[in-house]
C-alpha cells in the first residue's frame, strides 16, 4: 500500500512539473483597446476605475495577471475564465457590436451585477469585490449609457 501511494505521489509530482511547460497565450492587448467603449459610454473617472479593477481583466484584451498566473494549472484556469468572459462581453470589441447588441450587453451587465453574479465570486475572493456604493455607481452609469443606445435605436428605426 505504501509503495502504491509513493508511486502515485511521484507520478503526480512529475505531472505537476511537466504541466509547468504549458503556457497559454497572455491577454495583453493594452488598455487602448477599450478606448472606443469608454468614449461611447462616457464612464466617470470613478466608474472607469471600477471597470478597470473589476471587469477588464476578463472582459477586454488587457488582463493584469496575478502572481499565481505563472503556475500551472492556475494559468490554464485563468485563460479559460478570460476566454469565456470575452465570449460573453468584450469591451475591446465594442466597435464591432451593433447598436442593439451594445444596448443588450449593457442590459446583461446590469442584470449580472444586480444579481451578484459579476464579478465572479472566485475573482472577488482573490481580488476584492465591489462595494455597494461602487455597484450603485456602475449601475447608474450603465443605465444612462443604455438609455443613449435605446434612443439611438428609436431614432434609427424612425428613418
Amino acid at each position: 500500500m505504501k509503495r502504491v501511494v509513493k508511486v502515485v505521489l511521484v507520478v503526480a509530482l512529475i505531472a505537476l512539473v511537466a504541466i509547468q511547460f504549458i503556457r497559454p497565450e497572455k491577454n495583453n492587448g493594452g488598455y487602448e483597446s477599450v478606448a472606443v467603449f469608454e468614449t461611447e459610454t462616457k464612464p466617470t473617472l470613478k466608474v472607469a476605475a471600477i471597470l478597470k479593477e473589476n471587469c477588464y481583466d476578463c472582459h477586454s484584451n488587457q488582463t493584469q495577471y496575478p502572481w499565481y498566473a505563472e503556475i500551472e494549472p492556475f494559468s490554464l484556469w485563468l485563460y479559460d475564465h478570460i476566454r469565456v468572459g470575452k465570449k460573453h462581453l468584450n469591451f475591446s470589441a465594442w466597435s464591432d457590436y451593433s447598436l442593439k447588441k451594445k444596448e443588450h450587453k449593457l442590459e446583461e451587465l446590469v442584470e449580472m451585477v444586480e444579481k451578484g453574479e459579476m464579478p465572479l465570486q472566485s475573482y472577488a475572493i482573490l481580488h476584492g469585490n465591489i462595494s455597494e456604493d461602487e455597484k450603485k455607481l456602475l449601475l447608474q452609469w450603465a443605465g444612462v449609457a443604455r438609455l443613449r443606445y435605446k434612443q439611438q435605436l428609436e431614432v434609427s428605426s424612425i428613418k
